[in-house]
């Protein structure tokens, strides 16, 4: 009951923003609730493998659409970042 409850409220929310839901920025933000999402559940779950794979996967994504925001636009850039309240990614 609990998850198609959950499910429906994401459906409602998605239904709202349809116009940016393609956009870096939705994307970034989406798969930062999902980190918080995970992270938590593995605080509890520490032996949960494959959620572990699946946040590092998801990490993954999020630092290539950072990348790719930094490059094309820096200001975008830094108001995500200090809006997410996430670190920089660092510079070689």
């Amino acid at each position: 009951m609990v998850k198609n409850s959950f499910i429906s409220i994401i459906l409602q929310e998605q239904e709202e923003n349809k116009e940016n839901s393609g956009s870096v920025e939705f994307q970034v933000v989406s798969f930062t609730n999902k980190i918080r999402r995970l992270t938590s559940h593995l605080e509890l779950h520490k032996k949960d493998y494959l959620s572990q794979r699946g946040l590092r996967k998801i990490l993954g994504k999020r630092q290539r659409l950072l990348a790719y925001l930094s490059k094309k636009n820096r200001a975008r850039y830094k108001e995500l970042i200090g809006q997410l309240d996430i670190r920089e990614r660092k510079t070689r």
